[in-house]
C-alpha cells in the first residue's frame, strides 16, 4: 500500500511525463516547405509557413525544380508541396507517392493549364478557339526565330509539360519557344497586348491573368489519360500526346511521410490547407500586379482570409 508520500511522488512524475510529452511533440528540426517558381505557389507557401510557425513549430523554405520535388519529398530531404497541378504534375506526382511521399489532399480551386490566347484574336484567326483553325493562322504567328512556324510561347522546361511533342503529335505548324521564369511570360502577353499583336502562350488558372486580360484557352482534342501512355488512343496512332490538357484538373498537397511522426501539429494543419480559385488569383496579383514581395504578399493575403486560417488550425 502506497503512502501519502509515494502517491504525491507518483502523481507528479506522471504530470512531469504528460507536460514533456506535450513540449516534445513536436521537432525542433525545420519542416521543409518547397518554394517553386511561380507566384501564387511562393506566396502560398509564406502563408503556411507563418501559419506553422506561429504554432511554435520551425520552417525552412527550399527552393526546387518542379519535377525534382517529388524525389525530394517521397525520400524526405524536403518535407511539403502545397501546390500539385495535375496538367503538369500528375506522372511525378503518382511516382512519388508510389515512393513514399503522402497525399495531403485536394484545394477546392479547378486548374486548368494550356495554350492559351487573347481573345482579339478571334478576328484574326476565325474558328478559333479550335486548335486547328490556330494551326491554319500559324503565320501569323511567325517570328525570325521561327521562321514559317507560328511561335508557341512554352513554359519553363522544368514544368514538365509535352507541348513540342504534341505539335508533333498533331502535325501542327508551330514551334514551341520556352521561356526561362513566369515572368516572361507575362512580358510577351503585355507587349502583344498594348499592340493588339497576335500571341499564344501558356497560361493556367487560377491566375492572376483572367482578371487583367481577356482571352481564352484553345480548345484541343478531349483530354484522356491514356494520350500519355497509350499511342494507340486518339488521332494520331503512332504518337503520344495528342490532346489537350485536363480542363478541369486537381489542384493537391504533397508531404513527406516524415510530418506525422515528426511534427503531429504540421500535420493537422496541413491536412486543412485549402484553397479557392480567387484566393489563388488574389495571392499572385498581390506580386505580380501589386508589386508586393512574396513574404508581405503573404501576410496581407493570411489577414484578408482569417475565416480560413482560422479553420486550418482549430
Amino acid at each position: 500500500m502506497k503512502t501519502c508520500s509515494q502517491w504525491v511522488f507518483t502523481a507528479a512524475l506522471s504530470s512531469a511525463l504528460v507536460m514533456g510529452s506535450a513540449f516534445a511533440a513536436d521537432d525542433k528540426a525545420p519542416i521543409k516547405i518547397v518554394t517553386n517558381n511561380w507566384t501564387s505557389q511562393v506566396v502560398l507557401s509564406y502563408v503556411v509557413g507563418d501559419v506553422l510557425k506561429s504554432k511554435g513549430l520551425n520552417v525552412e523554405y527550399k527552393p526546387s525544380d518542379t519535377q525534382l520535388q517529388f524525389t525530394a519529398i517521397a525520400s524526405g530531404d524536403m518535407d511539403f508541396q502545397v501546390e500539385v497541378w495535375e496538367g503538369s504534375m500528375n506522372d511525378a506526382f503518382q511516382k512519388s507517392l508510389k515512393n513514399g511521399a503522402i497525399d495531403y489532399g485536394a484545394h477546392n480551386a479547378v486548374t486548368r493549364e494550356d495554350w492559351w490566347y487573347p481573345s482579339y484574336m478571334n478576328e484574326m484567326c476565325p474558328g478559333l478557339p479550335d486548335w486547328k483553325a490556330l494551326d491554319k493562322c500559324a503565320a501569323k504567328l511567325a517570328t525570325a526565330e521561327t521562321g514559317t512556324k507560328g511561335r508557341f510561347v512554352g513554359p519553363p522546361a522544368d514544368w514538365g509539360k509535352h507541348y513540342s511533342e504534341r505539335i508533333t503529335a498533331l502535325k501542327m505548324n508551330f514551334q514551341e519557344v520556352s521561356v526561362g521564369q513566369a515572368a516572361t511570360l507575362w512580358a510577351e502577353l503585355q507587349a502583344a497586348y498594348d499592340r493588339k499583336q497576335p500571341v499564344v502562350i501558356f497560361n493556367w488558372t487560377p491566375n492572376f491573368i483572367e482578371a487583367k486580360f481577356k482571352g481564352q484557352f484553345v480548345e484541343f482534342p478531349t483530354y484522356d489519360p491514356k494520350c500519355h501512355t497509350d499511342k494507340s488512343w486518339g488521332m494520331n496512332p503512332d504518337a503520344l500526346y495528342d490532346c489537350g490538357a485536363a480542363a478541369k484538373g486537381y489542384l493537391k498537397k504533397v508531404g513527406s511521410k516524415n510530418i506525422a511522426s515528426k511534427w503531429p501539429t504540421a500535420d493537422k494543419i496541413l491536412k486543412k490547407v485549402n484553397f479557392t480559385n480567387d484566393q489563388i488569383a488574389a495571392a499572385a496579383a498581390m506580386v505580380d500586379v501589386d508589386g508586393m514581395k512574396p513574404e508581405d504578399a503573404a501576410k496581407k493575403w493570411a489577414a484578408a482570409n482569417q475565416t480560413s486560417v482560422k479553420a486550418w488550425t482549430n
